[in-house]
């Protein structure tokens, strides 16, 4: 009696500890899945055992890691810019894309192409150095509220998707960005948010020079576009920055497509697995038709290469932290 009193001590006691592990997630079998792979790929000796510098999980960030709707939030930070910037430049009231940020027209804005996106880029993202732009970065996220939550953006963060991250690197994980928005928007303060340091981004990067200003080693940013980490762009920063193929991968949209074949396409253990908007009441609804993280040939996919489709309205207790 008394073994079987000890055994039952010991569940009380474990029992606690494991559902303290990712809590904003619902019982089921996406908790199920993620918990059983880590357990597996930390179980030395085991068929799924991951070797510790392998154990490497990327991340995209719009939809995934944060809230993306109505519009990118580095879309909505470039509008807040203009409408900063527009008292300096009153010729901006006639001139396209100006004029459609400025009217809220995004209709008008999304007409003016590549050409007008190439305009509006140069004025808040170029022709000034990387320290000023970080400062304009901090100052903006540290102020400016979304529309509809009233909350700060960097607020609007998925708590579950915090938890796991955590949880990863209790586990030996490291956890990297690999988006389509910009690094040098996300990296002053993706380390507060998410605790992943500014090397562990991946992100879209425009031109650079290196100069010398004012006696002070600086970086020049130009309005050319370097380089873009969407769709099959993400491979290969992936492979540029990490050397290495990850072995887990989260997404939410058919940008983020390649880098979950890519990760799943390894000899090894494997897990990938797909936010998908499917709570209209406490976040947004959407995947096929949106025209903000397009979620269509990964969801028709996802099945036949054994990727996860988390269903934020089933599989999560809550989605953003306590205010």
């Amino acid at each position: 009696m008394r073994l079987f009193a000890c055994i039952l001590a010991m569940a009380a006691a474990i029992g606690p500890a494991w559902a303290q592990d990712l809590p904003s997630w619902n019982e089921g079998p996406i908790k199920d899945a993620i918990i059983d792979f880590v357990t597996a790929a930390t179980t030395e000796g085991g068929p799924g055992w991951v070797e510790p510098e392998d154990r490497i999980a990327t991340f995209d960030n719009d939809g995934t890691l944060w809230t993306e709707h109505p519009v990118y939030f580095q879309f909505m930070f470039v509008s807040d810019r203009i409408r900063h910037l527009a008292p300096r430049h009153p010729e901006w009231k006639l001139q396209p894309p100006f004029k459609g940020i400025l009217e809220g027209d995004t209709k008008a804005v999304a007409a003016s192409g590549e050409h007008g996106v190439t305009e509006l880029m140069a004025v808040t993202h170029a022709w000034m150095t990387a320290e000023a732009f970080e400062e304009i970065v901090s100052d903006w996220i540290s102020t400016a509220r979304h529309p509809r939550f009233d909350r700060p953006y960097d607020s609007l963060i998925y708590q579950p998707m915090v938890e796991l991250m955590d949880y990863l690197r209790d586990n030996g994980f490291q956890t990297w960005i690999v988006s389509g928005g910009g690094a040098d928007f996300m990296r002053p303060w993706a380390d507060d948010a998410y605790g992943i340091p500014p090397q562990q981004i991946i992100g879209s990067q425009i031109a650079e020079d290196y100069q010398i200003i004012e006696g002070k080693p600086q970086f020049m940013r130009k309005p050319q576009v370097f380089f873009v980490d969407d769709g099959p762009g993400k491979p290969v920063g992936i492979h540029r920055h990490i050397g290495k193929r990850p072995v887990m991968a989260f997404g939410n949209s058919d940008g983020d497509y390649q880098m979950l074949e890519y990760t799943t396409s390894g000899d090894g253990p494997s897990l990938a697995m797909i936010v998908h908007h499917t709570d209209g009441d406490r976040e947004y609804a959407y995947d096929r038709d949106t025209h903000i993280g397009r979620l269509d040939k990964a969801m028709t996919d996802a099945p036949a290469k054994g990727w996860h489709l988390i269903d934020m309205a089933r599989d999560w207790s809550t989605i953003y932290p306590e205010p």
